[in-house]
């Protein structure tokens, strides 16, 4: 009796729970569908790039930034999709751009005037909100910027000539200091202390010992170059970041100490106005309250980290372009005979190197140290055709402009790219427009009165098997020493007649 008293209830009890999961089945279905429309939705945005893909797309393009580095994903991106690429960078929409057009388009409006990068980076390395060259608050950039370029222009010019000159001579003079056990020196390294010890002299003025700030200043570019653009995640694991939080604070506190000797000095001189350079300008607003002793501090550093490192490896290159182009080296000389002779370098000389300065762009457009700006979009705008939305990351390819548009021989190193004038759209090392290098005009100066005095005074080779080829090509912001070792060594051979004057003795130095 009780079983068959059960038996109707079980029947109705089945009955219902199968309305009720028909019921419910095609809402769900409904539900998952439209949420799978909205995730996959950006793969119809007009510009071209990867699919989103349930969110897969931005998972794997960000991984491949940090996988590849910035520069060859930038290439990987471009050559896959087309030179105007949409990815994304920490979920956020990116922008790869390398068409000259739409490059001059960002360059040139203020619109585009803040960079992106993580923030808790950014942070870390003290440039968020901070210094110049990745501030990316707008109205604090516009109240620094000026110190930069008041230091980088009028008679600092003609300054950093002279500067350049002898500090060149100064370290050639003294080569058995930076030689090794091996009898070998860092060409690098050489070239790091001469721009650093030219820069302190210019913009800072405290006697320093240049080899230990260059090898802090190379950990502190490889903390910047591997926290850029880390997800916010990476820095809830100390131990992940924990080697490049020492590499920040060494060099963080090694400038502080020498800003306070600024100071100290600053209140003990007889005469102010012989001692005005670009710190004591920094110091003088601090006082003012115009900024803050944070912001006073990290922008002497990036002061004095800028050409330690890009102009520096530029140089570096240089060198290396030269052991692999000897004709290009003998009309050098012969021009650096011509204008400049047996004396030091002058301010006159600059707009006769013609050679020369063809020699330095040729060099920067076929083997760039730093060919990626990076910038974020403040209004809604429109980008050849392309719809840009407030708040879109924009990477500028310029390395690969460089190489796709305009030049006749793009993949060649040739004098004859630029036998003729080059339209600045074509060609921008240092980038134009509001927020364009405040440092471009200086940074020429110092190359040309660097390579002309070394030059004057060497012949340079290379062990053989070096050269650029082996040198990563992957854009990323610099190239350490111990990466790629074997390229660093050169042989410089005095030339008989510098040599005379300088009353040294022949012989060969391994560089």
């Amino acid at each position: 009796l009780v079983l068959t008293s059960l038996d109707p209830m079980h029947y109705n009890l089945t009955n219902v729970v199968s309305e009720t999961l028909s019921a419910v089945t095609l809402p769900i279905l409904l539900l998952v569908g439209f949420l799978f429309l909205i995730w996959t939705c950006e793969a119809t945005s007009s510009v071209p790039g990867p699919s989103y893909c349930m969110g897969l797309g931005p998972l794997i393009s960000h991984g491949r930034f940090i996988w590849m580095g910035v520069g060859s994903a930038c290439n990987y991106y471009n050559k896959m999709y087309g030179e105007f690429t949409r990815v994304w960078i920490s979920g956020e929409e990116t922008l790869i751009i390398s068409k000259s057009s739409s490059i001059s388009h960002v360059m040139k409006h203020g619109h585009y005037a803040s960079r992106f990068g993580s923030k808790f980076g950014l942070k870390f390395i003290g440039m968020h909100e901070n210094g110049i060259i990745f501030n990316n608050n707008p109205a604090l950039w516009k109240e620094i910027r000026p110190f930069f370029t008041k230091a980088l222009s009028g008679p600092g010019l003609a300054q950093m000539i002279t500067i350049c000159a002898e500090s060149t001579n100064e370290h050639l003079d003294q080569l058995d200091e930076l030689t090794n056990e091996l009898g070998c020196i860092n060409c690098l390294n050489l070239m790091r202390c001469i721009t650093l010890d030219a820069s302190n002299r210019l913009f800072l003025g405290i006697p320093l010992d240049e080899k230990p700030i260059v090898l802090k200043i190379q950990n502190y570019f490889d903390a910047w170059q591997a926290l850029l653009l880390k997800p916010d995640i990476f820095f809830k694991l100390s131990c992940l970041y924990k080697k490049h939080e020492k590499s920040v604070k060494d060099l963080k506190t090694t400038i502080e100490v020498l800003i306070e000797q600024k100071r100290q000095k600053l209140s003990t001189v007889e005469k102010l106005e012989e001692h005005v350079d670009f710190t004591s300008q920094l110091i003088f607003a601090q006082n003012r309250g115009e900024l803050t002793g944070e912001n006073v501090n990290q922008c002497v550093l990036e002061m004095l980290i800028a050409a330690p490192d890009t102009l520096s490896v530029t140089l570096f290159f240089m060198l290396v372009l030269i052991t692999e182009h000897p004709q290009v080296e003998e009309k050098m000389m012969e021009e650096i005979q011509a204008v400049v002779g047996d004396r030091n370098i002058q301010s006159d000389d600059i707009p006769k190197l013609k050679v020369t300065e063809n020699f330095i762009l040729e060099s920067m457009r076929y083997q760039p140290v730093v060919d990626l700006v990076m910038r974020k979009a403040l209004q809604d705008d429109v980008i050849d055709g392309y719809s840009v939305k407030k708040g879109t990351n924009i990477i500028l390819n310029i390395g690969r402009m460089h190489k796709l548009e305009f030049f006749p021989k793009p993949n060649e190193f040739s004098l004859d790219n630029f036998e003729k004038s080059v339209p600045h759209r074509y060609f921008q090392p240092f980038g134009f427009g509001p927020r364009g290098c405040a440092g471009k005009f200086i940074s020429m100066v110092m190359m040309k009165a660097i390579l002309v005095t070394l030059l004057k005074r060497c012949n340079i080779q290379s062990i053989k098997g070096n050269g650029l080829n082996n040198i990563p090509k992957n854009n990323d912001l610099s190239l350490h020493p111990n990466e790629r070792q074997s390229v660093l060594d050169m042989i410089f051979t005095p030339r008989t007649k510098m040599n005379e004057i300088a009353g040294g003795a022949p012989g060969h130095l391994i560089i």
